[in-house]
C-alpha cells in the first residue's frame, strides 16, 4: 500500500518514517522540493491549490491523508474517495468559528466569542466579552500568527483604526491555571488517549511538552473522557490533537484542534509504546491500535532556528533524544527539531534542560 500526503514538512517527514517502518510505501506533495518529506521519500513539487497534482497523488496512492489542515478544501474534495479522515473534521478545523461551532455542539466549553467582521463588532465584542481579549482571524492561524490581544481601551482603538476586512473572532481573555492537549486516534472499530501533556509556551510557540502533565488524576481523566466524546461526535479517523485550558476550578474549556498528529505529541516518539505517527498510519489503514502505554517520564522541548547554533549532537547526554527535520535556513522561530529528554522524573528531565542551557526562557 503507499499513503499519499499532502504536506511535505516536519510532520509529513515523521509520519512517512513510521509508515515506512511498517512497510509501506508513502508520497507527499509540497511546494519545495526539499522539504522535510521529500527528504525520506519521493515526493510531488506543486503548490496546495494545485487540483491536477492532488489528483496526480492520489492515482498514484491507495489512500490519502494530511499532515497540516490549512490545504484548499477543493483539493480534498477532488479525491475524497482516497481521504478515510472525510471532509467534515478538516473543514471546521480550517475556520475558527466554524471549529468553535463544532465543538459545542459535542457538548464542550469553549472561551465566551464574537465573530467579527467590521469595527462595529469589535467594539460590540468589547461590550460583551469586556478587556483584556483576544482577536484572531478565522483562517491561517499558527504558532500565534493572526492573533492580537486587546488589553485597554487604548489597545481596541488602535485596532480599529488599522481594521482590515476579513473574518475574526473575539474571545473573552481566560485566566487559566495550565494549558494541555490530549492526542486522541480513532479507528474504525476502537479509540485510543495518549498520556496528557503540560504545555508551556514562550512568545506564542510551544516550547516545553510535560508528560505526565502535573495535575490531578481526576482533571487529567476528565480531560481524556472530553477528547473522547469530541471525537465519537465527529467520527473522527486518524488523529486529533485536542488543546485545553485548565481553570483554577479544574473547569476544561477546549482552546484549539488540529485533526492530525501534533507538535505536544512527539514526545511519544521515544516515551511510549507507540508514537502518534504509528497510531496515524494504524487508524487510517485500518489496522488495530497500538497501546499507548508511557514507559518513562519525558519532557519535549523545541528547537526554533535561534538555538541551533547551541545544539551539539556529540555533547547531548544518553537521555536525551535528538530529532532535526532537515530543514535548510535556520530562522528565528522556526521550528527546527525537538528533543525528548527522559528522565526517572519530570523534574529531572527538566533539570537536564536547564543544564543544556540552549534556551534563554526560563524552565518552568
Amino acid at each position: 500500500m503507499r499513503i499519499g500526503i499532502l504536506g511535505g514538512g516536519q510532520l509529513g517527514r515523521m509520519m512517512s518514517l513510521s509508515a515506512s517502518a511498517m512497510g509501506y510505501e508513502t508520497l507527499s506533495l509540497d511546494p519545495n522540493p526539499t522539504a522535510p518529506a521529500a527528504q525520506v521519500a519521493p515526493s510531488i513539487v506543486a503548490g496546495f491549490d494545485d487540483i491536477s497534482a492532488a489528483k496526480e497523488l492520489a492515482a498514484r496512492s491507495d489512500i490519502v491523508t494530511y499532515e497540516f489542515e490549512n490545504i484548499d478544501s477543493a483539493m480534498i474534495e477532488a479525491i475524497a474517495d482516497k481521504c478515510p479522515q472525510g471532509m467534515d473534521v478538516l473543514t471546521a478545523t480550517q475556520h475558527r468559528l466554524f471549529e468553535k461551532q463544532m465543538i459545542e455542539a459535542a457538548g464542550l466549553h469553549v472561551a465566551p466569542y464574537v465573530p467579527v467582521r467590521s469595527v462595529r463588532d469589535v467594539y460590540r465584542a468589547e461590550d460583551l466579552l469586556g478587556l483584556p481579549l483576544v482577536i484572531k482571524t478565522c483562517r491561517f492561524g499558527y504558532d500565534g500568527k493572526g492573533q492580537t490581544v486587546l488589553r485597554t481601551s487604548q489597545d481596541v482603538r488602535a485596532f480599529t483604526e488599522q481594521f482590515n476586512e476579513g473574518e475574526y473572532v473575539a474571545e473573552a481573555w481566560l485566566p487559566f491555571r495550565k494549558e494541555i492537549s490530549v492526542i486522541v486516534t480513532r479507528g474504525a472499530h476502537e479509540t485510543t488517549t495518549f498520556p496528557i501533556s503540560e504545555n508551556i509556551h514562550q512568545n506564542n510557540i510551544l516550547h516545553l511538552s510535560i508528560v505526565p502533565a502535573r495535575l490531578d488524576t481526576g482533571i487529567l481523566e476528565d480531560a481524556r473522557h472530553l477528547a473522547l466524546q469530541l471525537a465519537d461526535h465527529v467520527g473522527l479517523i486518524g488523529t486529533l490533537a485536542v488543546e485545553l485550558f485548565v481553570m483554577e476550578d479544574g473547569e476544561l474549556y477546549v482552546n484549539e484542534l488540529a485533526p492530525r498528529p501534533h507538535n505536544s505529541g512527539h514526545y511519544t516518539i521515544d516515551a511510549c509504546e507507540t508514537s502518534q505517527f504509528e497510531q496515524h498510519i494504524r487508524a487510517i489503514t485500518g489496522m488495530s491500535l497500538g497501546r499507548t502505554t508511557q514507559y518513562t517520564p519525558v519532557v519535549m522541548v523545541n528547537l526554533l532556528g535561534e538555538h541551533m547554533d547551541k545544539v551539539n549532537p556529540q555533547t547531548l547526554p544518553s537521555n536525551v533524544k535528538l530529532h532535526l527535520y532537515g530543514k535548510e535556513e535556520a530562522k528565528p522561530g522556526r521550528k527546527m527539531g525537538h528533543l525528548n529528554v527522559l528522565g526517572s522524573t519530570v523534574e529531572d528531565a527538566l533539570h537536564t534542560i536547564e543544564q543544556l542551557a540552549i534556551w534563554k526562557e526560563t524552565v518552568l
